[in-house]
C-alpha cells in the first residue's frame, strides 16, 4: 500500500535521548548505575510523558529520595543536556518530506513543559504536519489508545502510514494496527527506506 504520510517519532529518531550517557559524564559511570538501580528514572519520566507536570514530578520524586536529590533535580535542571544533540541527517529527512509535500506527523512520548524547552531548542519540532504529543494525549506508545487517537484526528488510513520509531515495542504496537513500520538504528537506513517506498529520491535523501 502506497505511503499517504510519514510519522516520525523524537527521541533518537530527530533528536538523541541519552540519559545514562549525560549522567554517566556528570557524575560518573559507577555512580550513575547506582543511582538508576536504585529510582526507576525512566517510570519517573513516563509520568511526565503522561500529562503530569515536569517540575511538580522530579521535585516529588527528589523529595522521597534525599540521598539522590540532587542528581535527581538534574533531570530537571539540565535536560536539555540528555536530550542533544539533533539528528541532523533525519532533519533532513523531515524538511525533504516537506518538500516533497508528503504529510509528516511527529507521534512522540514527550512531556507537555519538555517538549516546550525541546522547541525553544530545535525549532524544527514546529514543522510537523500535525504533532501527537503524548503529554497532551494522556497516554503514552505502546498503548493502543495512543495510535487510535492518531488514526481518529489525522484522517489518513492505518495501512497507509509509515512510522520510524526506535523501539520495537512501540512498532509492534503500531504494526498490529495495520500500519508500516521501519525500525530506526540510524538515519542512512531510514534514507534508504524512504527512497524504497518512493517517497524520497537517493539525492534528495543525503
Amino acid at each position: 500500500m502506497a505511503v499517504q504520510a510519514v510519522v516520525f517519532d523524537i527521541g533518537n529518531v530527530l533528536i538523541e535521548w541519552q540519559p545514562e550517557r549525560f549522567y554517566d559524564h556528570a557524575i560518573g559511570a559507577d555512580r550513575r548505575r547506582a543511582f538508576f538501580s536504585t529510582i526507576d528514572l525512566h517510570g519517573m519520566n513516563d509520568r511526565v510523558d503522561r500529562g503530569e507536570t515536569f517540575h511538580d514530578v522530579i521535585t516529588e520524586t527528589a523529595a522521597a529520595y534525599p540521598d539522590w536529590a540532587d542528581e535527581i533535580m538534574m533531570w530537571h535542571d539540565r535536560w536539555i543536556e540528555m536530550a542533544s544533540p539533533a539528528i541532523d541527517h533525519s532533519v533532513r529527512l523531515l524538511r525533504a518530506l516537506r518538500r516533497a509535500e508528503c504529510p509528516v506527523f511527529a507521534l512522540s512520548n514527550f512531556g507537555i513543559q519538555t517538549f516546550e524547552i525541546g522547541v525553544r531548542e530545535y525549532p524544527f519540532l514546529e514543522e510537523f504536519d500535525r504533532r501527537y504529543i503524548s503529554g497532551h494525549m494522556g497516554v503514552i506508545k505502546p498503548d493502543a489508545e495512543i495510535y487510535a487517537q492518531v488514526e481518529a484526528d489525522c484522517g489518513v488510513p492505518p495501512n497507509t502510514l509509515l512510522f520510524a520509531d526506535d523501539r520495537q515495542d512501540n512498532l509492534d504496537a503500531a504494526a498490529a494496527r495495520g500500519w508500516q513500520t521501519h525500525l530506526f538504528t540510524d538515519p542512512q537506513g531510514w534514507a534508504d527506506r524512504l527512497v524504497a517506498d518512493g517517497l524520497l529520491t537517493p539525492e534528495v535523501a543525503q
